[in-house]
């Protein structure tokens, strides 16, 4: 991962130099960032001005310094005015005319101003390197805070891997395989496992609405239904509400399922806490994401 102004611009160093050998394994995760200058004007110095300032200094052209910095001709002069009006005195000299047909220069101001950035940016390095070398969870952990953001209507929500993927004309069949070790089989069209590019061993997240869940009794026992998914647990929470009734199962491995059931239904089945009890649900009533 480079963090250069510019792919071309080799006065500045880069944040990232991938020099490692192609066969080392790389982490897939790295933070980086750019070093912007503000001053109580406005913003007086980013990557591109600096790789700007670098090129004039090793080419005198402001005509070759833009295309390096990837600016157009006017958009060097309009961040070259900036830069000299922000600083209060020139940072970029020109000539025109004469022997040489004219060219550009860095003024000591802009010297300084160059110099200074360049110990920002290597201060900034090497703070990054520091970061960058404890982050060894920084993939998993980040897949992980992206499920926490995500908002849906969906009450139930795991994280899984992909386990298996049976191919169908239309529908394919997906089981993910929860951190717990219960299995969660989803039926959606082949296009969306294409458009999901669903493998096997890739995270992914699992919704169900808690009104699609229905609660089963009988010690837990799986029952002879058409519903693909039957999770064993106990129950660990009953909330009556004025119609209908929240009931919490508690899974292996700490994960949880809720299901909204009539309170007839739920007094009628003796629900309450520490009973053993299946959460049942239908394969098309799971909905399959990736972050």
């Amino acid at each position: 991962m480079r963090a250069c102004a510019h792919p071309r611009d080799r006065a500045l160093r880069c944040h990232y130099r991938n020099r490692q050998d192609s066969r080392v394994t790389r982490p897939t995760f790295k933070i980086s960032s750019s070093i912007k200058l503000e001053t109580r004007l406005g913003g007086f110095a980013n990557p591109r001005w600096m790789a700007l300032l670098a090129s004039i200094d090793g080419s005198g052209s402001i005509t070759a310094a833009a295309k390096v910095a990837g600016l157009s001709y006017k958009a060097a002069w309009d961040a070259i005015d900036a830069m000299n009006n922000l600083s209060g005195r020139p940072v970029v000299e020109t000539a025109v005319g004469g022997k040489g047909g004219g060219g550009a220069r860095l003024s000591v101001r802009g010297r300084s101003l160059l110099a200074t950035y360049r110990i920002v940016e290597e201060e900034n390095e090497r703070f990054l390197a520091g970061i960058n070398s404890r982050l060894k969870h920084a993939d998993r952990d980040l897949r992980v805070l992206g499920g926490l953001s995500m908002r849906t209507s969906a009450r139930n929500q795991w994280s899984g891997k992909v386990a298996k993927i049976r191919r169908g004309a239309v529908n394919d069949e997906v089981e993910i395989k929860l951190a717990g070790g219960d299995r969660i089989t989803s039926v959606i069209t082949h296009e969306s496992v294409e458009n999901l590019g669903l493998v096997i061993g890739q995270g992914a997240i699992v919704l169900v609405k808690a009104s699609s869940v229905m609660v089963g009794t009988g010690e837990g026992k799986r029952q002879s239904l058409s519903a693909r998914n039957q999770l064993t647990g106990k129950i660990s929470r009953v909330t009556p509400g004025a119609v209908n009734t929240e009931i919490v199962i508690g899974l292996s491995g700490g994960n949880t399922v809720a299901a909204i059931i009539t309170n007839v239904a739920a007094k009628d089945l003796g629900l309450e806490v520490g009973l053993k009890a299946l959460a049942i649900f239908k394969a098309s009533s799971v909905i399959i994401g990736v972050t």
